[in-house]
C-alpha cells in the first residue's frame, strides 16, 4: 500500500526523495513525510494530506545532505495526521523508520516498551518498530534491525536510518522493496516507477532479507545473519511509459493503450494458428482449476472460469484470494491454482499461492510486473506485458488478463489434442483495432456521462460471459466517481435491485448479441415498465433497442466469447468521464491505494 523511497549518494537527496514520493503517490497519500541524515543528526519533516502539503514546506530547500528516507502513507494503524505520517523516530530520536506493512503484534511489543520506559507519541505500529531498533541498538544499526524483526508477527518492507551511520538499513517481509544500482548511487522504492529514472538495474528482495546499503558498497543477507546474492535485473520498461503524454489522467492515458498492451500480450503467444506458451504444467494431471484473485483481477478470473471450462471441458472455479487462504479448501495435486495480480504483490494473493504450494497444488501466474514476488513464486505463468499502469482504477491490466486466459485455456484445448478454430483466431488478432475504435468516441461518451453527474446510485446488469463485465463496470464507477452502483446478472434483478427501479436509477444493460441475448432484452423492457433509465451497450442497433434505451452506445461486433474486451472500454470510459466532470482526481480516488499489499 504505502511508497517508499530511500537514497543513498553523491548527489543531494532531499529532490530525488520528492521526486520519487510523487511518483508513488499512487500507493497512499494520507500524509507524506522525509527524513534526512546530516551531520549526526536525523531532520524530519511530515504533512498530513498530500505531497503537494510536503512540499510547501520550505526548509526542505534549505536541507543538503546524500542520504534519506521518504513516505506516502496509506493508513492502517492511527488517523491520517501529521502525528501518524511517516518517518517515526525511535525513543531518543537517533533511530528513523518508515515502513509499509503491519505489525501484528505491535500491542504487545508496545507495552513491553512502555514498560521499560519507552514514550510514544503516535497510534502507529511503525513507530513501535523503531523503538524496537533502539532497543537492540549497540553500535550497529543491521544487527539491531535483524534483532528486532526476530521479534515482529506480521507483514513489512521497510528502510532505516541511524544518525551517526552513513548507510541505509533495508528489510522485506511480504511488502514489496526494490533496490535501484546506479552510477555512485543507489535508490530503493516500493515501486519501480521512482527507480527508472535513474538506473535499470535492479535487486528485488526477497521475503525475510535485508540489505545494508553503503555510499559505494552494498551487502545482502537473510534475517539469520547469512550472506546472499540476488541476481542484478534489468528494468525492461521506460521513463515515457509512466508519463501522461498529453492526457489529462494516467487513467485516460491507460484507457487508450490498450490495443497496443493487448497486443503486447498476444505478441509471439499466437504463430501459424498454434498458441505458444512456456509452461511447466503437467496439464494431463489437472482435474480442476480454480482461480484466485481480488478486485477487478477477480472479475477476469470470472470471464476466464467461462473461457477454461467452454475450450477445455476442465471444472473452474473462482474465489476471493482473501476467503481462499482462510477456508479449508479441498486442494491436492490434481488441482491447478491459478493466481492473478496486477503487482504480483497482491497481499492475500500472494497467501493464496503458497497455501496451494503446501498443499502440493500445481500454480500458475498471471501478472503484469516482471520479478515481482508472484512472478518468483509460481511455477509457471504468463507475464502480461501491459507497461506500467499508475492509475488506481485498473484498466489494460483487465483486458490484458482475460487475454491471457483465454490463450491458456486455448492452449490447454490445443495440448489435450484439439484443433483451434482459425476464424476464432482471426478475431482475436482483429480486437485491438475493434477496441481503437470505441476509444475513439471517447467524446460521445463524456456527453453521455454529462446527464448522470447528480445520479447517486447506478445497476448494472449482463448475462453470461458478460456478467463479469457488468461487475467490472459498477466497481469503476464506484471507485473514481463515489457513486453507488452494483452488477447483477441480468435475470437476477426481479429477485431483490427491481424494487430500486425508479425515474431516478440509470440502468446500464450489456446487450451484445449472443445466447441470451433475447433474455436481455425482456429485462430492459421489465426497467421500462417502471420507469427506470436505460443506457444500452450493444452490437446490434435496431429501432427497437433505440426504443427502450435514453442512450445507446454501439460497439462493434465480433464474437460472444470476445465480446467483454469490447464491452468494458464505454463502461471505462462513461466511469471515467462522470469523475473527471464531477472535478474529482481520477488516478488518486480517496481511500484506495494501486498495489494492496496489507490485509
Amino acid at each position: 500500500m504505502c511508497g517508499i523511497v530511500a537514497y543513498i549518494g553523491e548527489k543531494s537527496a532531499v529532490p530525488l526523495l520528492m521526486e520519487g514520493l510523487k511518483k508513488l503517490e499512487y500507493r497512499g497519500y494520507d500524509s507524506a513525510g522525509i527524513c534526512i541524515a546530516c551531520n549526526h543528526r536525523l531532520e524530519v519533516i511530515k504533512r498530513s494530506g498530500r505531497i503537494a502539503e510536503l512540499e510547501k514546506v520550505a526548509r526542505l530547500n534549505e536541507i543538503s545532505a546524500r542520504i534519506g528516507i521518504a513516505h506516502t502513507r496509506w493508513a492502517t494503524h492511527g488517523a491520517p495526521n501529521e502525528i501518524n505520517a511517516h518517518p517515526h523516530l525511535s525513543c531518543h530520536g537517533e533511530i528513523a523508520v518508515v515502513h509499509n506493512g503491519i505489525i501484528e503484534n505491535f500491542r504487545s511489543l508496545k507495552d513491553m516498551l512502555t514498560k521499560e520506559g519507552h514514550q510514544f507519541t503516535s497510534d502507529t505500529d511503525t513507530e513501535v518498530l523503531a523503538h524496537l531498533i533502539e532497543k537492540f541498538y549497540q553500535g550497529d544499526l543491521a544487527t539491531a534491525v535483524i534483532k528486532a524483526l526476530h521479534n515482529v508477527e506480521g507483514t513489512f518492507g521497510i528502510a532505516v536510518l541511524h544518525k551517526d551511520e552513513e548507510r541505509l538499513v533495508i528489510a522485506r517481509r511480504g511488502s514489496p522493496i526494490i533496490i535501484g544500482l546506479g552510477q555512485r548511487e543507489t535508490i530503493v522504492a516500493s515501486d519501480a516507477v521512482s527507480i527508472i529514472p535513474h538506473t535499470k538495474k535492479v535487486i528485488y528482495l526477497n521475503d525475510n532479507e535485508i540489505a545494508i546499503i553503503g555510499m559505494h558498497d552494498y551487502r545482502l543477507q537473510n534475517l539469520n545473519g547469512e550472506s546472499i546474492a540476488n541476481d542484478i535485473q534489468e528494468i525492461r520498461w521506460n521513463i515515457e511509459q509512466i508519463e501522461k503524454r498529453g492526457f489529462k489522467h494516467f487513467m485516460l492515458k491507460e484507457i487508450f493503450e490498450q490495443p497496443e498492451a493487448i497486443r503486447n500480450t498476444m505478441r509471439g503467444r499466437i504463430t501459424n494458428g498454434q498458441i505458444k506458451l512456456s509452461l511447466h504444467t503437467d496439464i494431463s494431471r489437472i482435474k480442476r482449476i480454480i482461480i484466485a484473485a481480488c478486485g477487478t483481477s477477480w472479475h477476469s478470473a470470472l470471464i476466464g472460469k467461462n473461457l477454461i471450462e467452454k475450450y477445455t471441458g476442465i471444472p473452474t472455479e473462482v474465489d476471493y484470494a482473501s476467503e481462499f487462504r482462510y477456508r479449508q479448501s479441498i486442494i491436492n495435486r490434481d488441482v491447478l491454482l491459478i493466481v492473478i495480480s496486477q503487482s504480483g504483490e497482491t497481499a492475500d494473493t500472494l497467501a493464496a499461492l503458497r497455501k496451494a504450494k503446501t498443499a502440493g497444488t500445481q500454480t500458475f501466474g498471471l501478472v503484469n510486473v516482471v520479478g515481482s514476488t508472484i512472478a518468483r513464486e509460481v511455477e509457471s505463468g504468463v507475464y502480461l506485458h501491459a507497461g506500467p499502469e499508475i492509475g488506481v482504477a485498473s484498466t489494460k491490466a483487465f483486458l490484458c488478463q482475460v487475454v491471457a486466459l483465454l490463450l491458456l485455456a486455448l492452449y490447454i484445448k490445443q495440448q489435450n489434442g484439439e484443433q483451434i478454430d482459425p476464424t476464432l483466431l482471426e478475431k482475436i488478432e482483429a480486437i485491438p483495432e475493434q477496441i481503437q475504435q470505441v476509444t475513439e468516441r471517447s467524446d460521445e461518451l463524456r456527453e453521455i456521462a454529462a446527464a448522470y453527474l447528480a445520479n447517486r446510485n447506478f445497476l448494472y446488469l449482463g448475462r453470461g460471459i458478460n456478467y463479469p463485465v457488468a461487475l467490472e463496470g459498477a466497481l469503476k464507477l464506484k471507485e473514481i466517481s463515489y457513486i453507488h452502483a452494483e452488477g447483477y446478472p441480468a435475470a437476477e434483478m426481479k429477485h431483490g435491485p427491481i424494487a430500486l427501479i425508479d425515474a431516478n436509477m440509470p440502468v446500464v444493460f450489456i446487450a451484445t448479441k449472443g445466447a441470451v441475448f433475447d433474455k436481455v432484452i425482456s429485462n430492459m423492457q421489465e426497467v421500462k415498465a417502471r420507469g427506470g433509465i436505460i443506457l444500452t451497450i450493444t452490437d446490434h442497433d435496431n429501432p427497437y433497442l433505440r426504443e427502450l434505451s435514453n442512450h445507446l452506445m454501439i460497439v462493434p461486433e465480433t464474437l460472444e466469447d470476445l465480446s467483454p474486451l469490447i464491452n468494458v472500454i464505454p463502461l471505462q470510459l462513461l466511469a471515467y468521464h462522470i469523475a473527471d466532470l464531477k472535478g474529482l482526481n481520477v488516478d488518486k480516488p480517496r481511500n484506495l491505494a494501486k498495489s494492496v499489499t496489507v490485509e
